[in-house]
């Protein structure tokens, strides 16, 4: 499929604008507490949120491969890590020093892409490609898709298509068949080797941090507020904000939507807290989407195409959904690929994997306790305060809203539980960080 055409800073910047702007319609907060709340947390310096466990930031390296990325993230229960420019170790700027910031969710777009452009090739007869370069299978690839991604640029390895072809492709050819299909149809030959040989171990990190839902790097100094910190963790879509010290080569700490929702959960007794924390989430117009707008996977589909559907609706989770009624029985999240990349070996048949499949495997080969969690939800009556508690202890970046039936009626997500507590003032970000956001957006 063609990837979705790059939208410029300024674009972003109004598509934030918009969503921001919805989301305050539908809150029912009162006006009074809005102000109060908003000023308070203007009021708080970055300086004094607590540190990231260990007290160092946990950083990688952009010419590591993905594989190493895979690793670091799971052998440290991250979700994504900052990327450092190889080529500006002694930087003292920021911008140079750091290219981004990598997450599971750009890593399986880009292990979807090569599957898709290893199939267009396919498709459009290229059989003989596995004997030609990898520059050349890449581009042909971009030219079926329309695609200009990094995989597009980087081109597809000899081996991968090789691959393709020996393990028994019967790719129809012609305008009839889709990439995404034909992907679907790759020998399992494929994965094995994008995910155990190449170019999974070989793809360095900053190769893909671009692609899709790049991240950017956008940073705070210590002395910046605690609000800054909360709209580009909210209005702004970041999951994650680098608090950097001037003139200094190190993130001094990394504040995540998971981290805030911790110390909401840390402010319980505090009368402000408990006195929004009692209301009902539908009172206060959560969840904030309709009904109709849940993105949500049956439990025989194939497992394949829960990672697509995140990756076409640019979401991080979808609730695992069986029966008529659509009861939720299960919970798929971007970051699960993790299992798939690191024990490729445990989904041999991945092509005709169910979702269900997929997760009765990684709960019968987990030994953690509590690795694979099962779906957390909460009714409309239930109050915002057991909701962060549910989200802070669980380890969960979203809750499902489910009707008495336990139908999925609406998704409330961390970002979301954010938004309720703050709104921004007039021309605040254009006077605080409005060039940084900018100027990271564009590049």
């Amino acid at each position: 499929m063609a990837q979705p055409q790059e939208m410029k800073g300024s674009e972003k910047l109004a598509s934030c604008d918009a969503y921001f702007e919805t989301i305050q319609s539908k809150k029912r907060l009162p006006p009074s507490v809005q102000e109060s709340l908003t000023s308070a947390f203007a009021s708080i310096p970055v300086s004094s949120f607590p540190q990231v466990p260990g007290g160092k930031v946990i950083e990688i390296e952009g010419d590591a491969s993905v594989a190493d990325a895979v690793k670091v993230l799971s052998e440290h229960n991250l979700t994504s890590a900052p990327v450092r420019n190889p080529e500006a170790k002694t930087s003292k700027n920021w911008r140079d020093r750091y290219l981004g910031i990598v997450d599971y969710s750009a890593i399986i777009l880009w292990v979807l892409e090569s599957a898709e452009l290893a199939a267009a090739a396919l498709m459009a007869g290229s059989a003989s490609a596995a004997g030609v370069g990898a520059g050349a299978v890449g581009a042909l690839g971009a030219l079926v898709l329309g695609a200009t991604g990094p995989a597009a640029v980087a081109g597809l390895t000899i081996a991968a298509v090789g691959a393709a072809v020996a393990g028994g492709v019967a790719a129809e050819k012609g305008p009839g068949r889709d990439a995404s299909t034909a992907a679907d149809n790759l020998g399992q030959d494929f994965y094995r080797v994008i995910l155990q040989e190449e170019p999974f171990k070989s793809t360095p990190v900053k190769s893909i941090i671009k692609s899709f839902r790049w991240a950017p790097f956008i940073p705070v100094a210590e002395d910046s507020s605690m609000l800054s910190v909360l709209l580009l963790l909210s209005k702004y879509r970041l999951r994650s904000v680098p608090v950097i010290e001037l003139g200094k080569p190190d993130i001094k700490n990394l504040i995540t939507q998971f981290a805030v929702i911790q110390g909401l959960e840390g402010c319980r007794g505090r009368d402000w807290f408990d006195c929004i924390s009692e209301i009902a989430v539908g009172e206060l117009g959560l969840p904030f989407m309709s009904p109709d707008e849940v993105v949500s996977v049956r439990s025989d589909e194939l497992i394949l195409e829960a990672f697509k559907r995140m990756r076409d609706n640019q979401i991080g989770g979808v609730p695992v959904v069986a029966g008529p009624k659509k009861k939720i029985v299960g919970n798929i999240s971007i970051r699960d690929i993790s299992h798939l990349l690191l024990k490729p070996q445990l989904f041999t048949n991945f092509r005709h994997l169910t979702v269900m499949d997929f997760l009765s495997t990684i709960i019968s080969t987990t030994q953690e306790a509590g690795k694979v969690i099962p779906p957390i939800t909460c009714k409309p009556d239930s109050t915002l305060g057991s909701v962060i508690h549910s989200l802070a202890s669980k380890s969960v970046h979203r809750m499902y809203v489910v009707s008495d039936e336990e139908e999925v009626v609406g998704v409330i997500t961390l970002r979301d539980v954010i938004s309720c507590f703050i709104h921004e003032p007039p021309n605040y970000i254009d006077d605080y960080i409005g060039f940084s956001v900018k100027e990271m957006l564009d590049r």
